[in-house]
């Protein structure tokens, strides 16, 4: 890797940027470098959605538009990507010099879904990633989806809800994607980036050989991947991250496939693309995906970097040890195996080695007659950390519980397994009467602690409620329905 600056395609053309601190935020420079003012910023932690832009890579030959948190999106990381802002969505599809909106944004007009204005430019960003990749209108619920993250305070949402059909009742117009796509091009046949500015370097290693010499050769550097809750050590805490590593240039990391040894999910994968494919395998993952975090953290997110922060309250780790996850561990050339819950040693302490990276996640396949269901509990629907996340997977052999994994997080210092309700269930019939006895074990189980978030006797009670949730829908209701949401209209 040879020192150059930093390259990215904005508005029309690749851009060479040099001299910026590798931990700038694309927000900063937006703001206070580029004066494209209309990216706003107010939470500067990925929450509210005011500063959201859309990135743009080429994936299998196809443009991918996503968006994105440029609060807490690193300047560097932009190397080899298109950045698209509210300033250029007028300029898209229209004639120049006509002052004509981008449909999306005479949605938002017609609608008077614009109060005080100031997540109006998020929220505009969000609907031209939508629009953008659905060639025909979506449900309300997929719109409300990806505008999890964009938060209003004034106007209301059914307003802004509204503007999209109303965008698309206009007449359709689209980027010019072979523009962008010969451009990204052109930054690929760029070395890989080595970028040093501000007494800080930034490394982003093009393969997994080149990402595994550049560990060894630098132990202390810090790694990045989605820098969703990295960016936030900068921002709010106003950390010094020292040299950094990018694993998100390495495409092996980003790999997903399925085979008769089951999931395997590169580190590097967004959530986006790993909740898809969890989806696909296990179907009861849905419900997890749509409220993990927001559309914008999502794409920016990656599973490794989930798995990886050790925190107690990743939410994709209790599903994933409940259904037997092994986690990839690579130092140099060499490789190593184990259960995900034994990577976890204290509060935000894993088992990694200096010079070791996460590589890979692995689900096993399922076995016959598995139940699975892993839910979040927090005080709001979207955007919220979980008070407690747990996951269940039971195997019945002619109505006995054959196998039993449990796992919670939110519990205790780490994502951990429920062994003594797991022991408890074992080799007796799914019924009732087990599940009302192993439910006083559970709630027993753990020594949660009170916070914010909530008690302690709360977070007790809840993982035993949901054990009887995941009795009652996996057998104990008779197919009557168990959640309000799941109860029809009456006409």
């Amino acid at each position: 890797m040879s020192q150059r600056p930093i390259h990215f395609y904005f508005r029309g053309a690749v851009r060479q940027l040099e001299g910026a601190a590798p931990s700038r935020t694309v927000l900063q420079y937006l703001r206070e470098d580029a004066h494209a003012t209309g990216t706003k910023e107010g939470c500067a932690e990925g929450d509210c959605g005011a500063c959201t832009v859309v990135l743009g890579e080429k994936v299998d030959g196809q443009l991918q538009l996503r968006a994105v948190n440029a609060c807490i999106q690193f300047v560097p990381t932009l190397d080899g990507k298109a950045l698209f802002t509210v300033e250029d969505l007028a300029a898209i599809g229209q004639p120049a010099g006509t002052g004509l909106l981008h449909p999306v944004q005479q949605g938002l007009v017609d609608r008077h879904a614009s109060q005080c204005g100031f997540c109006t430019p998020g929220f505009a960003m969000s609907l031209f990633a939508l629009y953008e990749n659905n060639p025909h209108c979506p449900s309300r619920s997929a719109v409300c989806d990806a505008l999890s993250g964009n938060l209003c305070r004034c106007t209301g949402y059914r307003p802004i809800l509204d503007a999209v059909p109303a965008a698309y009742a206009q007449e359709r117009v689209s980027l010019e994607r072979p523009a962008v796509l010969a451009a990204l091009d052109e930054m690929a046949a760029l070395p890989a980036l080595d970028y040093s500015a501000a007494g800080q370097r930034f490394i982003a290693p093009r393969s997994l050989t080149e990402l595994a010499a550049a560990r060894l050769a630098a132990p202390h550097a810090r790694l990045l991947a989605g820098s969703t809750d990295v960016g936030l050590w900068v921002t709010k805490q106003l950390r010094e991250l020292g040299d950094l590593i990018y694993v998100g240039a390495v495409p092996e990391l980003k790999t997903i496939r399925v085979d008769e040894k089951g999931l395997c999910i590169g580190a590097g994968a967004s959530l986006t693309d790993a909740f898809e494919a969890l989806i696909a395998f296990a179907p009861a993952w849905a419900e997890l995906a749509r409220r993990f975090a927001s559309a914008p953290v999502r794409n920016a997110g990656t599973l490794g970097g989930n798995v990886a922060n050790g925190s107690p309250i990743g939410d994709s780790m209790p599903g994933l040890i409940a259904l037997g996850a092994q986690i990839v561990l690579q130092q140099g050339d060499q490789t190593r195996r184990m259960p995900l819950e034994d990577f976890y040693l204290a509060y935000q302490k894993t088992a990694l080695a200096p010079g070791e990276f996460v590589q890979a996640v692995l689900i096993p396949p399922p076995p016959a007659g598995q139940l699975f269901r892993t839910w979040k509990v927090a005080k709001r629907e979207d955007q919220d950390i979980s008070a407690v996340c747990g996951a269940f997977a039971l195997t019945l052999t002619d109505g006995i519980v054959s196998r039993a994994r449990i796992a919670f997080g939110g519990v205790a210092a780490t994502p951990l397994r429920a062994r003594a309700t797991e022991s408890f269930l074992l080799d007796k019939p799914w019924c009732a009467a087990t599940v009302e006895a192993a439910m006083d074990v559970l709630e027993n189980e753990y020594t949660p602690l009170s916070d914010m978030r909530a008690s302690a006797a709360y977070r007790s009670q809840v993982t035993a409620s949901l054990l009887r949730r995941f009795w009652l829908e996996n057998g104990g209701a008779a197919g009557a329905p168990v959640r309000l949401a799941d109860v029809e209209t009456l006409a």
